[in-house]
């Protein structure tokens, strides 16, 4: 009987520092630039992996989604091994979903990262990025984290120097705000060339000053008018200290950063009527780090993406 390897991991959330919408494109997705971070808040996963002749999916845990977003990327990268085997999945959602933080994305990310190196396969670092493209636009940054910009549909991504370590509290409201709405509120067809090139030059302005403050997300505006609540809690973060303040993607999830532990804890206590979540930006290096060690008996250390130590 073939042995089973097991890992438990962690999927991290994301923020987006700086978000443009520059246009519709012809494929029916925004062109957009961005700037994501990685941030400590995170699902738990754990994962089990067992050859065998056919390909057995299961996932459990307190998450309840039809062709959830881990499954489908099991099974993408299976099929790009031309590997059968049970994969046992248990997922502890922490992150709240459609609240513009990258949970759903981050668990397919994390499973495209850890399932290669359990099972003994090989998949090249370009193919892994094409298959987390294929599942959605923000899973290419999870198999990178840290600080990067993303373009085009936030799926070309250019690693970015990493900012210091610093305290953050993210707000989730009890409100859901849908994408494509958002997106529909922006109103952004074909943009003069002036308006185009103009947003550009403002985001390539926030990504050369390496900086935390200055940053802008286009969907405040739409969705800060669809739900006035939001527009406030941002004024409050700003209020009581926190540089930057804003929406992360389009939404619902706000954050603040803070210079110092102790003005998180205070914001905490401001917050007492919202869901707000204390936690502090993670660099690339950290990342990476992180998921060495959580593969660290299966992963061969000195790869990234991390190989696997039984792959032929």
């Amino acid at each position: 009987m073939a042995a089973t390897r097991r890992a438990r991991v962690r999927a991290l959330a994301k923020i987006n520092l700086d978000l443009r919408v520059i246009g519709k494109r012809q494929d029916g997705y925004h062109e957009i630039r961005t700037v994501f971070q990685t941030i400590s808040l995170s699902d738990r996963l754990d994962l089990a992996f067992t050859a065998q002749r056919s390909t057995e999916l299961t996932l459990s845990g307190n998450v309840d989604i039809p062709d959830n977003l881990a499954t489908r990327a099991a099974k993408l990268c299976l099929d790009e091994m031309r590997l059968t085997g049970r994969v046992e999945m248990r997922l502890e959602k922490k992150i709240p979903m459609g609240a513009g933080l990258g949970g759903g994305s981050s668990n397919a990310a994390a499973v495209l990262l850890a399932l290669p190196v359990l099972a003994g396969g090989k998949i090249a670092a370009e193919r892994l990025i094409a298959i987390g493209r294929e599942l959605g636009s923000d899973v290419p940054f999870f198999l990178l984290g840290g600080r990067a910009a993303g373009i085009g549909r936030g799926t070309e991504l250019y690693p970015l120097p990493d900012l210091p370590s610093r305290s953050a509290l993210v707000v989730t409201p009890s409100l859901h705000v849908s994408t494509p709405d958002a997106y529909r509120s922006l109103g952004r067809g074909r943009l003069t060339t002036e308006v185009l090139q103009n947003n550009i030059d403002s985001f390539l302005g926030y990504v050369w000053e390496a900086g935390l403050g200055g940053g802008v997300n286009d969907f405040e505006e739409a969705v800060f008018r669809q739900h006035p609540q939001l527009k406030a809690l941002k004024r409050k973060l700003i209020k009581i200290g926190a540089s930057p303040a804003m929406l992360s993607g389009s939404g619902s999830s706000l954050f603040g950063v803070f210079g110092a532990r102790t003005q998180v804890a205070r914001a905490v206590e401001a917050f007492q009527k919202e869901t707000v979540f204390p936690v502090s930006l993670v660099s690339r290096s950290r990342y990476q780090s992180l998921w060495r060690r959580w593969l660290q008996p299966h992963g061969i250390q000195s790869k990234w993406p991390l190989q696997s130590r039984y792959a032929r």
